[in-house]
């Protein structure tokens, strides 16, 4: 059985991915995301590309060879 994680994929395949994860922790948390970065000063961009990396980590690859 082979594993593999985000890191081993092709780069377009890796920005394919973290654009989708971006728009589903903007969709599920996107207010929440505003507002804590209002609150602490931070830069939304920023934490929502910290948070879509973390939630990539949570996806389950399936792979057809």
């Amino acid at each position: 059985m082979i594993h593999l994680n985000y890191n081993n994929l092709e780069t377009e395949t890796q920005e394919r991915l973290l654009s989708k994860s971006k728009e589903e922790i903007q969709s599920k948390f996107g207010d929440e995301l505003k507002v804590f970065s209002k609150q602490h000063e931070l830069n939304y961009d920023e934490l929502l590309y910290e948070e879509a990396v973390k939630n990539l980590y949570n996806y389950k690859f399936k792979f057809q060879i």
